[in-house]
């Protein structure tokens, strides 16, 4: 019959493409993500990986005395690098139009390290705005959590939430051969789809539409405080001015990499389980590939905030510049007598 010709005819397309499908065999026009997340990807592991390392050796040989904002800068750092030096493999792999070539424990592992980084970049800016929030508007109670031990037990209980939270994820990704070579889902296999997306709107729930509830209650309190006029010193005006910024830093963080990833990839999933038109999953399936790169490039933009909400980070990263400045002009100094 030509319902079960057609239906044939489907999954003999789902053996042989390279594109993801829906749930219903409509295929996906993906071609442009072979460039998109090549170049996307292999940018964002030249930055992020330069920036992050500068910043890793300026809080561990630079600065002296750490602070509560140091040690959460500092679990970011290592969460960015940690994603940023798995990126040339999928450089490799989205360069070879879907081909991987590595083992399935390397791809669990390379999906596995990016929602982890993900979540920890949430939850440790929440933590940094909390405690900004906390300082600003309850100073006093503010000197309870204010102490660097809190902080490493907060960060420790942020790592094991996260690499628990994400434990499923080396359960759900897998790999598939097909007649162009090895696919390495970054979701799951077709059958276990559904309670992927059960799974990924938990995760969605519990680690970004909560921790952005949070910041946003946080920084509209804060803000309505910061703009209350009063007459301060220059020292609180620079504090004033410090918390701004960080303001601005985070909310770009969020609403740039984190809120156009979650909002397309929660529409992807849902209308992969509808029978809608093949153009509407197109449509969305685009939006959805390219904000992939926008969540990894938080990995860029962190480092900002380290340089501008951090005072002390700033300050030993200009000496070092100032240091190595002054070295080349004494060797060429000798060189040019």
């Amino acid at each position: 019959c030509t319902a079960c010709l057609q239906h044939l005819l489907n999954e003999s397309d789902l053996k042989s493409t390279p594109n993801e499908t829906s749930l219903y065999n409509c295929a996906f026009d993906e071609d442009f993500k072979y460039i998109l997340l090549p170049v996307s990807y292999a940018l964002v592991f030249v930055v992020g990986l330069i920036l992050n390392l500068t910043a890793l050796y300026t809080f561990l040989f630079r600065i002296k005395k750490w602070n509560v904002s140091t040690i959460y800068m500092f679990n970011l750092a290592i969460s960015d690098t940690l994603y940023v030096v798995s990126l040339p493999l999928l450089v490799y792999y989205y360069a070879k139009h879907n081909d991987w070539p590595f083992s399935e424990g390397l791809c669990k592992v390379v999906r596995f390290l990016f929602y982890t980084n993900l979540y920890c970049s949430i939850l440790f800016l929440s933590c940094i705005s909390v405690h900004r929030f906390l300082g600003i508007c309850y100073p006093l109670r503010s000197l309870y959590w204010s102490k660097v031990r809190r902080a490493q037990i907060a960060s420790c209980g942020v790592w094991a939430i996260v690499l628990i939270g994400q434990s499923p994820i080396l359960s759900f990704v897998t790999t598939s051969e097909y007649s162009y070579g090895t696919y390495c889902h970054d979701t799951t296999k077709k059958d276990r789809f559904p309670q992927f997306v059960t799974y990924s709107n938990f995760m969605l729930a519990l680690f970004f539409c909560v921790p952005l509830t949070i910041v946003i209650v946080c920084y509209c309190l804060m803000a309505k405080r910061l703009l209350q006029p009063s007459s301060v010193g220059p020292e609180k005006t620079k504090s004033k001015q410090k918390s701004i910024r960080m303001i601005i830093i985070v909310l770009t963080v969020f609403v740039i990499c984190f809120l156009p990833f979650h909002v397309t990839r929660a529409l992807y999933y849902a209308f992969r389980r509808h029978q809608l038109s093949c153009g509407t999953l197109n449509a969305i399936n685009l939006a959805y590939k390219v904000t992939r790169p926008l969540a990894s490039a938080n990995s860029c933009l962190d480092p900002i905030l380290y340089f501008l909400a951090g005072q002390t980070y700033r300050n030993r990263l200009l000496t070092r510049a100032n240091e190595t400045r002054n070295k080349r002009r004494k060797i060429i100094n000798k060189l040019n007598p």
